[in-house]
């Protein structure tokens, strides 16, 4: 991104004035396995990617907060007097939800102009709105000094998306934003927030992305529904044990109370629940012993019981993932994110990485009619100023 450029472009916005124009970015992540285990209290590994969302911002000394972005035409201005108000499906959500969260830890904000612009695929399943969350509350934070900490600011985010958006999402995709670290990937206990950053060993190994191009929207897909279904599962497994999340149990426990669940659907999303967070840990360990053919095998797992037990898939991420590991020098494919479409994440052989996008994307438009994007993985940092 050319931030002189797109300097250029909030001037021609909003004209010159006194006040400095700052920059500031929050990437994109990818999960590489741990999916669907954060909003029960699971353990995640994310990254950060090198792609986000960037954002100029300047005080404008009026009681408005003034919204654009380069990605779309629409644009908003919003009263700083009057309470916040959602506007249908718009992306200008996002950010003013995490200006209602920080009106509400009583952080007022000034008037702002704010300009937006994101290279992450929109609607792709790399977190796009976490990207923008996270860099409008990050640019808060700096431009008016409030003093909050990192982790402050990717909770506030999180709120804002659960009780302004309206999607029940975990804290994950806020965390991998706000908390990235080049070439290291993220180890999140979603339930304590314990965290360490994991170098990622993946010598003479690229990740890729495969983007299936099938538009996903969080909050109008089946995510909430998913969720209510292992909370209803919860419930039913209190009565007779003691948890707070499905992510309590391990797979010998769960087996043991599996018949506390009825409701055959229930059975099925615990289970991915409870074995998804048993293999991200198989996975770490795996991948602190530098047995990366074991880590691609339990993404392998992964995937699979996404589409079997969890069934969040869909025929174009299981195309994308039957195709990967048709070639040779795949150490493992899944898809990653909520699903529903969006983009899987393969571990491939760095001499393997050429045939690995030809071939996928060949057979991929033959079976679905779609053309799929590639994009070679590169690690990056966490929300940051850069002017």
């Amino acid at each position: 991104m050319n931030i002189e450029e797109l300097k250029s472009s909030f001037l021609n916005l909003y004209g010159e004035s006194g006040e400095p124009v700052h920059a500031f970015f929050s990437p994109g992540r990818v999960n590489l396995i741990g999916e669907h285990t954060d909003y029960n209290g699971g353990y995640v590994f994310p990254c950060a990617l090198s792609f986000g969302t960037y954002l100029l911002g300047r005080i404008n000394g009026t009681s408005e907060v003034r919204l654009a972005t380069t990605n779309f035409d629409h644009r908003a201005t919003v009263s700083l007097i009057e309470p916040f108000e959602k506007e249908g499906n718009s992306w200008i959500n996002y950010p003013t939800g995490v200006l209602n969260e920080f009106r509400k830890v009583a952080k007022e904000i000034e008037g702002v102009d704010l300009l937006y612009s994101g290279d992450i695929p929109n609607g792709a399943g790399l977190s796009s709105s976490a990207s923008i969350e996270m860099v409008t509350a990050f640019a808060m934070n700096q431009l008016f000094g409030f003093g909050m900490d990192r982790m402050e600011l990717v909770k506030l985010s999180q709120r804002a998306e659960n009780n302004f958006v309206g999607v029940n999402c975990g804290i994950m995709d806020q965390f991998a934003s706000g908390m990235g670290a080049t070439d290291h990937a993220l180890f999140l206990n979603c339930d304590t927030l314990e965290y360490e950053r994991v170098p990622l060993k993946l010598d003479g190994k690229k990740i890729i992305i495969s983007n299936t191009n099938k538009r996903r929207g969080l909050a109008d897909s089946k995510y909430n529904e998913r969720r209510a279904q292992c909370e209803a599962a919860v419930d039913a497994i209190r009565k007779y044990k003691s948890i707070r999340h499905l992510s309590d149990l391990n797979l010998t426990e769960f087996q043991s109370l599996s018949h506390l669940l009825s409701d055959d659907v229930q059975l099925k999303r615990a289970r991915h629940v409870i074995s998804e967070n048993g293999r991200t840990l198989a996975a770490i360990e795996a991948l602190n012993n530098g047995d990366i053919v074991a880590f691609g095998r339990l993404m392998n797992e992964s995937h699979d019981s996404l589409r079997d037990d969890y069934e969040v898939t869909g025929i174009e991420l299981d195309t994308l993932v039957d195709e990967a590991r048709k070639v040779e020098g795949t150490i493992g494919s899944r898809m990653t994110g909520a699903g529903f479409g969006g983009c899987t994440v393969s571990i491939v052989d760095e001499n393997a990485v050429e045939n690995f996008i030809r071939d996928v994307g060949i057979g991929y438009s033959d079976r679905t009619g779609l053309v799929a994007d590639f994009y070679v993985a590169e690690i990056g940092d966490g929300s940051k100023q850069i002017q």
